[in-house]
């Protein structure tokens, strides 16, 4: 049928993304930053799970259970991300299909932190504005269902584009391909839809984080809030507004990585790159644990507890609400 002409139409959608580099002392020194780094902070997300799963009242409550996945989502996004950036800096080629994997964990998991803000944002919301309801309205059962709907609301948009593949080439799922997301774009209305999905998706986002900031300030200053709790409230979401700044800026880095891409500057482009992995993918997944661990006066004391190993005399007790 017309696969030819839509391989050749989309291998023109696909800007080149494979620039030799020579690992010497520069790329090298650069890489083992980066994969240190992911490890740190893998290291923190699984010591504050631990700190999580290690007192009833945090597998309980909604807000902490919804802390918990946004943990567990940060750490595969990391390893994953940085999987992905070796492969791609060694010129590594693997089958589609896994690649296809690949990419569904890794562009799901993104999407997955900056709704998990969204939701998280709206708990407090509830909490603040609506006290005497927040045990109604937020339950574990709503957490569960905010998250299932997080991972299918995220996946989508590639899950369509890989279908579509399958269903125009299903024997090309086992050549080997360097793995990027732009090399399942076949035609050119996936490009449309990938970037109408992605600027609807965030939107959205910024939309609620904006509503309930400002819902929350004002219910900060009436007479009748817990000023304390309104007050930590209020900064909580406006760190998710930075936090979103920053996934924001992945796709305004993927159009300049594309037009770089076509020059022939390979060392700007490498460089781009690895600034957008360490300050656009690794550093928003290590705010996750500060912002709402470490100012948490419930798992703070735990978190250090467990991060020297068990060695103070006493284990703090916890009190959460």
């Amino acid at each position: 049928m017309a696969m030819p002409n839509q391989s050749s139409e989309g291998s023109s959608l696909v800007h080149q993304q494979m620039f030799k580099v020579e690992m010497n002392e520069g790329p090298l020194s650069k890489l083992v930053v980066a994969i240190l780094m992911s490890m740190l902070f893998t290291c923190i997300n699984s010591i504050m799970f631990h700190t999580l799963l290690s007192k009833p009242v945090f597998r309980e409550l909604p807000r902490y259970i919804l802390f918990a996945h946004m943990l567990c989502n940060d750490s595969v996004q990391l390893m994953i991300s940085m999987l992905l950036y070796v492969l791609s800096m060694n010129l590594q080629l693997v089958p589609k299909a896994i690649c296809a994997l690949l990419l569904v964990v890794t562009e799901t998991t993104f999407r997955n932190a900056a709704l998990n803000l969204a939701v998280m944002s709206l708990e407090r919301y509830v909490a603040i504005c609506f006290p005497l309801r927040h045990s109604e309205m937020v339950t574990r059962k709503t957490a569960g269902i905010s998250i299932v709907f997080i991972w299918f609301f995220s996946s989508t948009n590639l899950l369509i584009d890989i279908i579509y593949a399958l269903v125009v080439n299903p024997a090309s799922f086992k050549d080997p391909m360097f793995c990027t997301r732009q090399r399942f774009f076949l035609s050119a209305w996936q490009v449309d839809v990938y970037q109408g999905f992605s600027y609807f998706f965030f939107v959205v986002v910024t939309g609620i984080l904006f509503f309930t900031y400002v819902n929350v300030v004002v219910a900060a200053r009436s007479a009748s809030a817990e000023k304390e709790s309104a007050k930590k409230a209020h900064k909580t979401i406006l760190l998710h507004l930075v936090q979103l700044v920053l996934c924001v800026n992945t796709f305004v880095y993927i159009s300049i990585e594309r037009a770089l891409a076509m020059t022939s500057s390979t060392r700007l482009f490498m460089d781009l790159r690895y600034l957008n992995f360490l300050f656009v993918l690794i550093l928003p997944r290590c705010l996750s644990p500060l912002i709402y661990g470490l100012r948490d006066e419930a798992i703070r004391p735990l978190f250090f507890y467990y991060v020297r190993c068990g060695t103070q005399k006493v284990k703090p007790s916890v009190t959460a609400h």
